[in-house]
């Protein structure tokens, strides 16, 4: 009879060295904790941005940046859910309080380029560095971007992404062109390159759906080409643009501002923008000649600036309406309207500057203390209450030489 086999001992039960299990808890319980709820991607890139950035003196912005923690907690960070992990989908770098210090280092290009699901990237004023790569700017879902007030530089980039609705590159030091492909973006609504470097002439014509279109103060030249009807708001102060203005600017019955100062645009104004509700109409220090002829009374309460060009003819009554109107610098004759002078007196206008003209009459009586009338170096001798209501900036010379004004009579 065969011997029963003995019953196998019983196994050993296996486990860790107590300081290996103890290390490997801590790991659990940190890092990868913090990374289990972002894709790892996107983790290594928020670590990448925060080497390359650091707060300016008096700024916190970082303080919440610990990696031991869930980064779509940190400052700045917004997150969406994904199976695979959450993806940051918003980063706003820098606090975001009025007058509050920015971020300083080189601009983590390289870093920012990998956050593909990134829709709105924003940068505080401050003094980061560096380009714009087109691997950021054309990131697929980007809607927003603003990076104003640094110290970036070099060309912008050609490629944008295709459904970016507001760019706001403004004070920055961008040279070179602007791109052809940035103003024909269908879905592009606001559109910032003011205070930069930027070259050559605006592109066109513009087919980017535009509310808000800023070029002021860069080296731009040349004409201004077609522009959408649905502009609101724009500024091309401060560059070298030229030529005639009128068929571009009667297309855009919805603009409420309009900013042209400081260019070299001529011909004449045209009467219609005058009956849009604009707002703020700056055309001042260009070369605009000829005579006004108002479509219709301007927007009430507006500021109308046309000082400093070769504007010649009677001041149009339909200004009555507006709040501060500035003509002086120009080549207008006869007498001021007694609407205008009117709404002077009674406060209604609190700026009315026409010195430096070929005025003939200005009848202005008292006007209140709130408003600012100047009308020296005309035809004829401002009245007392006049030569009182003109500040200090607005200069206190006399009546224009007789031999200056040829037949017209004071």
């Amino acid at each position: 009879m065969a011997r029963a086999r003995a019953p196998p001992p019983p196994r050993r039960p296996r486990y860790l060295p107590p300081l290996l299990a103890a290390a490997l808890l801590l790991l659990l319980l940190a890092a990868p904790a913090a990374e289990a709820t972002l894709h790892p991607v996107d983790y290594l890139a928020l670590q990448a941005v925060r080497r390359a950035l650091a707060d300016l003196p008096g700024s916190r912005f970082f303080t919440s940046w610990d990696f031991t923690a869930d980064p779509c907690g940190f400052a700045g960070v917004s997150c969406s859910a994904s199976p695979d992990g959450g993806r940051v989908v918003a980063l706003a770098l820098g606090d975001p309080r009025a007058g509050a210090p920015g971020l300083s280092g080189p601009f983590p290009a390289a870093a920012l380029s990998r956050l593909s699901a990134l829709a709105s990237l924003s940068l505080v004023p401050g003094r980061v560095t560096g380009a714009l790569p087109p691997a950021v700017a054309a990131l697929p879902a980007l809607r927003f971007l603003a990076l104003s007030g640094n110290l970036l530089s070099g060309p912008l980039p050609r490629a944008f992404a295709p459904g970016l609705r507001t760019v706001d590159l403004s004070k920055n030091a961008f040279s070179g062109a602007v791109p052809p492909a940035l103003l024909q973006l269908r879905d592009l609504r606001t559109l910032v390159l003011s205070h930069n470097a930027l070259a050559g002439e605006v592109p066109g014509p513009v087919r980017a759906p535009l509310v808000h279109l800023d070029l002021r103060s860069n080296r731009l030249s040349g004409g201004v080409p077609p522009l959408p009807g649905t502009l609101v708001y724009l500024s091309l102060a401060g560059n070298r643009l030229s030529g005639r203005v009128g068929t571009v600017l009667r297309r855009l019955p919805r603009l409420a501002f309009l900013d042209l100062g400081g260019n070299w645009f001529s011909g004449e104004v045209p009467g219609e923008v005058f009956a849009f509700r604009i707002g703020y109409l700056q055309l001042r220090k260009n070369a605009f000649s000829g005579e006004l002829r108002p479509a219709g009374r301007v927007a009430p309460g507006a500021t109308v600036d046309l000082s400093h060009n070769a504007l010649s003819g009677r001041v149009p009554p339909e200004f009555a309406t507006a709040g501060a109107v500035y003509l002086n610098g120009n080549r207008f004759a006869g007498e001021v309207p007694r609407e205008v002078a009117a709404a002077a007196e009674a406060g209604r206008m609190r700026v009315l500057f026409l010195q430096d003209n070929f005025l003939t009459g200005i009848a202005v009586g008292g006007v209140p203390a709130s408003a600012a009338v100047c009308a020296h170096w005309n035809c004829v001798a401002p009245p007392p209450a006049v030569v009182a209501a003109c500040p200090a900036k607005g200069g206190r010379g006399r009546r224009r030489p007789q031999a200056q004004c040829g037949g017209r009579r004071g």
